[in-house]
């Protein structure tokens, strides 16, 4: 079986980020559907290959990864909700985090049934404590697409050994973002950065929070001044949202949390390479 399991009988959510177990079959299920599919979407011609993602899941549990996240897009139309774009992330069994501040990396996968989406894997990396979920860029790890056609079982194998190859450079770059130390003025800058990221404001308007909002520990464990946990803070805040501030109107607002898969996505590979840029400059001086 690609996935545990364990019959634990807990809501889905805070809990299970808690206990850090992978995914069972009949959570899976309820998360991702369109995992299971069995068959492309009716609207796919003959010419559209189908990738079944069960099939990859199964293909990379014998290699010892187990899935412990899963996102499916949500859709207008009911036909296509066991068919359409779903975002799972994987990690090895032989990686166990214990300690507030543990990361490992990960593989990303999206995949689709109904063409929305081509076969997509890249790297990430996941932190205990925030449960952050961060997608890395193709210059740090390798991005693998697959388009629904033609001879595809070879390109999707070879592009799993690809991923995998690339993330030792993830850990080289988490490790090399840990030994580096930010100073406030060098917090502030990053932190506002990754807000223009996230809110892309008109030109002329301000931002709806401020840096220092953006770059605020949510526990104490997350004060360090270097870059790696500079970098997870201000991650968490301006994707898990519900920082108080205005709107273009001057009302009082909350910020809202990213739940795309696109723009998860698109965010977090913005910010990894907002804070690679970030590890040169303090390398350099």
């Amino acid at each position: 079986m690609f996935v545990s399991t364990n019959a634990h009988d807990f809501t889905i959510g805070a809990a299970l980020r808690r206990q850090q177990l992978p995914l069972s079959v009949d959570q899976l299920r309820k998360l991702a559907p369109s995992v299971f599919a069995e068959a492309a979407h009716d609207s796919r011609s003959q010419r559209y290959a189908y990738i079944p993602t069960v099939d990859i899941l199964q293909g990379l549990a014998r290699e010892g990864f187990e899935v412990y996240s899963a996102t499916q897009a949500r859709t207008r139309h009911e036909d296509r909700r066991d068919h359409t774009k779903h975002m799972l992330r994987l990690r090895h069994r032989s990686l166990q985090m214990r300690a507030v501040g543990d990361s490992a990396p990960e593989i990303v996968l999206v995949n689709s049934h109904d063409g929305s989406s081509s076969y997509q894997m890249m790297g990430g990396m996941y932190r205990l404590a925030c449960n952050n979920g961060l997608v890395v860029p193709d210059g740090v790890c390798q991005t693998i697409k697959v388009q629904h056609s033609g001879k595809i079982q070879d390109r999707v194998i070879e592009g799993a050994f690809e991923v995998l190859d690339g993330l030792t450079r993830v850990i080289e770059s988490r490790d090399d973002m840990r030994a580096l130390t930010l100073n406030q003025g060098e917090q502030r800058a990053f932190a506002h950065a990754a807000a223009l990221l996230r809110f892309e404001p008109a030109e002329g308007a301000g931002l709806p929070v401020t840096p220092e909002q953006v770059n605020r520990p949510r526990r104490m464990d997350d004060q360090a001044p270097d870059l790696w946990t500079t970098f997870n803070r201000v991650q968490e805040n301006v994707v898990r949202g519900g920082l108080r501030g205005r709107n273009a109107n001057g009302g009082r607002q909350a910020t809202r949390a990213v739940t795309g898969i696109d723009q998860d996505v698109k965010l977090n590979r913005a910010l990894w390479t907002l804070a690679e840029e970030m590890r040169k400059l303090k390398a350099a001086h």
